[in-house]
């Protein structure tokens, strides 16, 4: 082989490798939502896939694995490797000097993340409790991050001398985390009937009543 067609089949051999991991973390997706993470197979992905059971495996190492790729892909909203602190909207919502405003928008970024990750989180928060231990090794790590993420929420408040007073940050954050997630999200759009909308602008007034000082 020349090494011009080396050089040129290296860059078709990865594109095709990502477009297959599209086609996995796709089918499995789909899969999570109609079927439920424990009845879903890893034959089942790969038949729906078009890839064998072994290319998911060589792909992703395991099925909790893929789960957690199918949860950052719906996290991000695309494929590219930037976490979601690195981008440009998030960075623009913590150069906010408004607390209020802040608030509203992490609000916003809520809405959204529910909005994509939604539906998969309440697939896997059944199987958690259902006795999965997988799923429930699976919401201990998202749950984690996303005390992370509210506690940088809560940072940014107290760096903005924005913080009820009394309230320390831990606290705040604790509350913060509590408003944004999936079971509240999911109590008021899915069993009252609350638009995507709606709920963003009660989670921005619940947060900023929770831990802004007035």
């Amino acid at each position: 082989m020349k090494s011009s067609d080396r050089s040129y089949s290296s860059p078709v051999r990865a594109e095709q490798a990502e477009l297959t991991k599209r086609r996995i973390t796709d089918a499995a997706y789909e899969l999570f939502l109609e079927r439920g993470y424990p009845a879903t197979t890893v034959a089942e992905i790969a038949k729906a896939a078009g890839v064998t059971g072994q290319t998911v495996y060589n792909t992703f190492g395991s099925k909790p694995a893929l789960l957690k790729r199918v949860y950052d892909i719906r996290l991000v909203g695309d494929e590219a490797p930037i976490p979601l602190a690195q981008r440009p909207d998030f960075i623009a919502m913590y150069q906010q000097e408004d607390p209020v405003r802040f608030l509203e928008g992490y609000a916003q970024l809520g809405r959204e993340l529910m909005d994509r990750l939604g539906p998969l989180l309440l697939v896997v928060l059944a199987g958690a409790q259902a006795g999965d231990s997988d799923l429930a090794a699976h919401i201990d790590t998202t749950n984690g991050e996303r005390l992370i993420g509210t506690g940088m929420a809560a940072n940014r408040v107290n760096a903005l001398n924005a913080l009820r007073p009394g309230l320390t940050v831990e606290r705040a954050r604790d509350l913060i985390w509590t408003l944004n997630s999936v079971e509240v999200w999911h109590l008021l759009t899915g069993l009252r009937g609350w638009s995507s909308d709606e709920y963003a602008e009660w989670l921005g007034k619940a947060m900023c009543g929770a831990v802004l000082g007035r």
